[in-house]
């Protein structure tokens, strides 16, 4: 198994400025994973109008990247007033990194927020064929329920500490600080801007 934290990869927090970067990914997902994050085929057209709202609706994405690259994206979005309890978790791994690790490491640093931001119940909602959304949410200890095809599991985040405030500070300081290093690595390296900014 690959380790998805091995040189030049890293996950953190996407910033409002990235919203391209997530575009991007979600519309690199194959047809199946595609299918997958979104309950069902969807269209380019639908993702580009998707990312426009994520970033304005209070949702908080943390991104998998290898060597500068966005390849795995977990998004903690608020359901009802903005994190007032109760929001949906969904991840997205390009099909080359899956089955690495990534989805946990991702839900890690997203179960990680929502405890900090005193939300106390994620919903993953997935296919009934996605095995690996729900071997994910049974690692989390989630309790799934199915109904009519599909699978929702529910986990419960702890109530934030001290200590867990300070661990996602630091984590999104480092991404800070990794976010900025990216920016001038494509401004010296122009063939490895994404798209929108060439």
């Amino acid at each position: 198994m690959q380790d998805p934290l091995a040189e030049g990869c890293v996950i953190r927090k996407l910033w409002i400025g990235e919203a391209a970067r997530y575009r991007d990914h979600l519309l690199r997902l194959d047809a199946d994973s595609r299918h997958s994050r979104f309950g069902g085929g969807v269209s380019d057209e639908f993702i580009r109008n998707y990312v426009d709202t994520t970033f304005g609706l209070s949702a908080a994405v943390h991104g998998f990247f290898a060597d500068g690259v966005l390849r795995g994206a977990a998004e903690l979005r608020p359901l009802g007033p903005a994190f007032g309890g109760d929001a949906e978790v969904a991840i997205s791994i390009e099909a080359s990194w899956q089955s690495h690790g990534i989805g946990s490491a991702l839900l890690d640093r997203t179960l990680l927020a929502a405890r900090n931001r005193g939300i106390r119940t994620l919903h993953m909602a997935c296919l009934a064929n996605n095995r690996r959304m729900r071997d994910l949410a049974r690692k989390f200890a989630a309790e799934l329920s199915f109904d009519f095809g599909g699978v929702v599991g529910e986990v419960t985040a702890a109530q934030p500490t001290p200590l867990s405030v300070l661990r996602e500070l630091v984590a999104d300081n480092h991404g800070f600080a990794t976010a900025v290093l990216d920016v001038q690595s494509w401004l010296w390296k122009p063939s490895s801007r994404p798209q929108s900014l060439r």
